[in-house]
């Protein structure tokens, strides 16, 4: 997916954002702190995923599911571009 396409979501940009500030974040934090729900942060991050942009891992069980962590695939040269992009953005507000 071309990286204007994967922008253009603020979900996405605000996740990308996020991640860019602490190496990684649990699943229930995005969701509470970009104030979205569950399935919308879910899906976004799986676009995220597919493009090999983040990675998710599963660190330990917990009484109810799992915990998810999120973190930036920072091997990719795609996550770079991204990232710069956003700072570009950024600079217009």
């Amino acid at each position: 997916m071309e990286p204007s396409k994967l922008l253009a979501s603020s979900l996405r940009q605000n996740i990308l954002r996020e991640l860019s500030i602490n190496s990684e974040v649990r699943m229930i934090n995005f969701v509470v702190k970009l104030k979205s729900t569950y399935t919308d942060v879910n899906r976004n991050l799986a676009i995220l995923e597919r493009e090999n942009i983040i990675r998710s891992e599963y660190p330990q069980k917990v009484r109810h599911g799992k915990i998810r962590i999120i973190q930036l695939n920072k091997d990719n040269p795609k996550t770079k571009i991204l990232l710069e992009a956003l700072k570009i953005l950024d600079s217009y507000k």
